[in-house]
């Protein structure tokens, strides 16, 4: 059932623009549809809408449509996306997520088979609570985690096999607890993981600090810990190394298109993100969202997401998840 919904998903939303629209028009990209594939208030729906809106604020771009098509942990989009062949004026919004939901979904569809844009970003997750949540610290976390693993409950907003799920089964590892003891419970993004958070239907969340800076700032939000090499600015947590967990993790997020678009079409996508890089707007958004520029263009992505694609399959069969 669960797979005759995700192929219903796909078939109801409306066609998108014909492949080759515009093609002809010179070097500007006029107009883009970019596909979310998890629901509105996640890590992919934040970064397209904000690189959308920096674009169309910069003039690199005339209209931007963003658009949400969840499911399967973005499975479901990315089979939106590969079946969308030649249209070069469709995007989607990815990550390190998508790349772990097609091992643990099965997917037919890998991101191999579609055309690499950029690679835009890197963010570290954070390990969050309540305000009003009885853990203070990752120390005590760990300690009620490692007591009762059934019942201290973790959510994130990703699949099995996406970047919040890896974090937590990374950590779980690093305290000695079987990753399959973990009670991990997904949702499509960080924004239905919030409110499971801040209702305490469970004991803690993993997701990536650019999703929650409001709550953090409003104090809504207590951080334990951040999974980065280094403290983040504005956000005060330790690292999962200060606070004794041996684990550093790291998210990324990207573009990618159909398969089988045309050059013209591959180098006025990459150029457009390129000159993205390069506008006071993003810039901004990168700081303002504590994210890290990550930028890989077109053929060094699909080197990228070729590496990332074994690294991951290598992950999930260590901490026996695939």
């Amino acid at each position: 059932m669960a797979v005759a919904a995700a192929l219903l998903a796909v078939l109801l939303v409306p066609p998108l623009l014909t492949p080759g629209a515009d093609s002809g028009e010179g070097s500007q990209v006029r107009a883009l549809r970019v596909l979310v594939p998890n629901a509105p208030g996640g890590g992919y729906d934040i970064t397209a809408r904000t690189a959308a809106k920096a674009m169309e604020d910069a003039d690199l771009l005339r209209n931007a449509e963003v658009f949400n098509l969840p499911g399967a942990g973005g499975t479901v989009g990315l089979g939106r996306t590969v079946g969308e062949r030649g249209n070069g004026k469709l995007i989607m919004s990815m990550g390190l997520g998508v790349v772990g939901a097609v091992y643990t979904n099965k997917s037919p569809n890998s991101l191999l088979d579609t055309t690499p844009i950029a690679k835009l970003i890197e963010e570290p997750d954070i390990v969050v609570v309540a305000k009003d949540s009885p853990y203070t610290s990752m120390q005590q976390l760990v300690d009620a985690w490692k007591a009762n693993p059934g019942t201290v409950t973790v959510g994130g907003g990703s699949a099995p096999g996406g970047p919040d799920h890896l974090a937590p089964m990374l950590i779980a590892k690093a305290v000695g607890l079987p990753p399959k003891t973990v009670n991990y419970i997904p949702f499509d993004g960080g924004g239905e993981l919030l409110a499971s958070v801040l209702g305490g239907k469970v004991a803690f969340g993993v997701s990536g600090v650019g999703e929650y800076r409001d709550q953090i700032q409003a104090g809504t939000l207590r951080v334990l810990a951040v999974t980065s090499k280094d403290r983040i600015e504005g956000v005060d947590a330790p690292t999962l190394q200060q606070s004794g967990v041996d684990v550093e993790f790291t998210n990324w997020r990207g573009i990618v298109a159909p398969p089988g678009i045309s050059p013209t079409d591959k180098a006025k996508l990459v150029e457009v993100f390129q000159n993205l890089q390069k506008t006071p707007q993003w810039k901004e958004a990168l700081q303002r969202n504590g994210w890290t520029d990550a930028f890989a263009p077109g053929d060094e992505f699909r080197t990228f997401l070729e590496n990332e694609n074994k690294r991951v399959a290598t992950v999930l069969k260590d901490l026996g998840l695939a």
